[in-house]
């Protein structure tokens, strides 16, 4: 594949494009300087352990790993570094592209020089299919300039997001010692640290001495776990996003009702329950003189309902047997025919589409705002021909969030983000560790009491398991697995609360464009601020030394409860999720 003659140029920018590049991201106080002190914490297991066993089979060389800390160093600290080799890294887009992408790699770059100027940072152009084909350009602040702070993978740009077969781990491992790596950095989601998790292992299996790092770049904001608060670019897409809906709800004279895929798949609504709950929603509103307002619904809603799932894992498997798509249809069971032939023929085509890098549908080509709507428009003319509903006519009119936020222009917080996970993964490869991801923590906080770590991309993969039910054996390859909405978090029960209002009410709240000065520039997504780790600080500051025997006591007394529960539930996974009504 020839290299795109556009990438890696600099490029003319709008006046507010100027402006936005000449922001200068802020670093915690323990990122600061060219002493960095690096603490070993404990070593660590998997997210699931019942799990465990299978991915240190898998991955030998760099399961179980101890999390790494970041610290600002003392003087005459003996764990601090101070001497710093030049080394030489590579980093590659391996993700969909997500905002603050860029900085990502101008966190890289200040890094490096700062430890030493004779460092070299390469950019692999194309994605992964550069990394393959070893094409590169090196990286320097004048190419950097235009795209510091700026939307987009396009400096680089990206191709196909996986790094899968047996071919493509030893071009990618050849490409890395042709090169004389000491590190290689993959920016992207779930998917490509899974990937970053994979070639660390093989790296380490072939005594290659580049190491690998992963960074969570990802618009959908699914790598989360006990370690990654959030991903670059969830921020910005939830602004974005934001203004978008906002726009139709005034459009419309109303805000909306959200239905969640998690809150289908636990419900194990079926898909003409989902459609008779949005009549309903659609009568009770009429009943109110209402005849506008606008329903949410998530792009991964058509995996989660119980009959579509299990048509779409039908169609999955034909795929990876390599049936051809026109042939797909007659292969298929009976009911998962009869289900096929029932729906409308655009969804029939759009689920026949190839299957994502990661063997998934393309969730994001089939319109199920578009089949719900024709659905919902069915179901109301029968009402009304059988004279449930006496309103006026039903019609909708369908919108598709999903690309317009991917260029959108950072928001200073995952601007501020992205530049500091950069430089921790420099000091992760400085320090010769592999098979790590960067992240920060205390991000709820201003970035000056950031806490900067990283943590074995092991220690949060799990087996997926293809049985819903609770006891189900643990099957297939370890990988790091997307996070659903928790259904018991804090976030979630904010719009819980809220749901009837949301449901009948009217609404006219409008956040606008994204703030980049001002009082609105550094608000937060609240399933960022809303955290666990607020209650363990308040905790921390009431069970200090010399504090009340009876406090102690009882904080011994509750925190060994907790332990207790903590590991009944981490268990075999079978936790049930509350249920809720999308009435």
């Amino acid at each position: 594949m020839s290299m795109n003659a556009d990438l890696g140029k600099p490029r003319e920018l709008t006046g507010l494009q100027q402006r936005r590049s000449l922001y200068q991201p802020e670093l915690p106080p323990c990122l600061q300087g060219k002493a960095i002190k690096v603490e070993f914490g404990d070593s660590t297991m998997t997210i699931d352990p019942t799990c465990a066993n299978m991915v240190a089979q898998e991955f030998p060389h760099t399961f179980g790993q101890p999390l790494v800390h970041f610290l600002k160093a003392k003087k005459m600290d003996a764990q601090a570094n101070n001497e710093h080799p030049p080394i030489r890294i590579g980093v590659v887009f391996s993700g969909r592209q997500s905002p603050g992408g860029h900085n990502v790699i101008w966190g890289i770059y200040d890094a490096m020089k700062t430890q030493n100027s004779q460092s070299v940072l390469l950019g692999f152009t194309g994605g992964t299919e550069g990394l393959f084909a070893n094409q590169t350009l090196e990286i320097t602040d004048d190419l950097l300039s235009s795209y510091k702070n700026q939307g987009g993978f396009d400096f680089l740009g990206r191709t196909v997001d996986q790094i899968h077969t047996t071919e493509q781990v030893n071009a990618a491992m050849s490409t890395c010692c042709d090169l004389d790596l000491d590190g290689l950095v993959l920016i992207g989601g779930v998917t490509s640290n899974s990937d970053a998790a994979q070639l660390a292992e093989t790296f380490a299996n072939h005594n290659c001495k580049t190491k690998v790092v992963g960074v969570p770049v990802s618009l959908n904001g699914d790598l989360k776990n006990q370690f990654v608060e959030t991903t670059v670019g969830f921020d910005t897409v939830c602004k974005v996003n934001s203004q978008l809906i906002s726009n139709v709800c005034l459009d419309a004279i109303s805000a909306g009702k959200v239905i969640l895929g998690e809150e289908v798949a636990f419900s194990k609504l079926t898909l003409m329950e989902i459609v008779s709950k949005i009549c309903d929603g659609v009568q009770a509103r009429a009943a109110q003189e209402k005849y506008h307002g606008v329903l949410l619904i998530s792009e991964g809603l058509i995996e989660s309902i119980p009959e579509m799932y299990a048509l779409i894992q039908e169609i999955n498997i034909l795929h990876s047997n390599k049936v051809p798509e026109n042939k797909i249809p007659s292969q298929l069971s009976p009911w998962a025919t009869a289900l096929y032939n029932y729906l409308p023929p655009f969804i029939r085509r759009e689920l026949l589409l190839h299957q994502d890098s990661d063997n998934s549908a393309q969730l994001s080509q089939i319109d199920t705002e578009q089949l719900l709507a024709h659905l919902v428009i069915e179901e109301m003319n029968k009402r009304t021909k059988e004279g449930k509903y006496k309103g006026r006519k039903f019609s909708s009119v369908c919108h598709f969030f999903g690309y317009q936020a991917r260029g959108s222009l950072p928001s200073n917080f995952d601007c501020d983000y992205a530049y500091v996970l950069g430089h921790i993964c420099m000091h992760i490869l400085a320090a010769g560790l592999n098979g790590y991801m960067a992240f920060a923590t205390n991000l709820k906080e201003p970035t000056s009491k950031w806490r900067c770590a990283a943590v074995p991309l092991t220690a949060m993969m799990s087996v997926k398991r293809h049985s819903r039910s609770p006891g189900a054996v643990p099957t297939g390859k370890p990988v790091i697995h997307p996070s659903p909405v928790d259904l018991q978090g804090k976030a979630y029960a904010v719009l819980r609360e809220k749901a009837r209002s949301f449901l009948l009410d009217d609404f006219y709240r409008t956040p606008g464009g994204i703030q980049f000065d001002g009082s609105g520039a550094d608000v937060k997504p609240i399933t960022l601020t809303l955290k666990l780790i607020k209650l363990i600080s308040q905790v921390k500051n009431i069970v200090k030394p010399g504090c009340s025997r009876e406090i102690l006591k009882a904080a011994i007394s509750s925190m060994s409860s907790v332990k207790d529960v903590l590991k009944v539930m981490s268990a075999p996974f079978d936790a049930e999720l509350p249920l809720f009504n999308l009435n």
